[in-house]
């Protein structure tokens, strides 16, 4: 019998806010990608307003897996009258899981 292939996590919308959420409880955990901080700037969204949308936010745009195999999704809240929209990936690592924020929007 021959080694199988490895089948990735399925995720519901509700699992993957539930790690989401757990991920992000260490700031240290979630990165930015430069396209994110780029459209940081743009949109004027601040860091403490995206850990805000990854924390308490809703799911916007369903969960779904990468061509890496990882999982993804667009996540929205409203934080200080602005809604806030920030598409996110769930990475796994070696020492656990990352959070990164792939682009945000308003």
């Amino acid at each position: 019998m021959g080694m199988g292939t490895v089948k990735p996590i399925q995720l519901s919308d509700a699992g993957f806010v539930k790690r989401l959420r757990s991920i992000c409880q260490d700031t240290d955990r979630i990165v930015l990608t430069q396209h994110a901080r780029q459209r940081m700037r743009q949109r004027r969204i601040n860091m403490r307003q995206i850990v805000q949308c990854l924390r308490l936010g809703h799911i916007a745009e369903p969960a779904h897996p990468t061509i890496h195999g990882d999982w993804k999704a667009t996540v929205e809240h409203q934080c200080a009258g602005d809604v806030v929209r920030v598409a996110v990936a769930i990475e796994r690592q070696e020492d656990g899981e990352l959070a990164v924020v792939v682009t945000v929007m308003d």
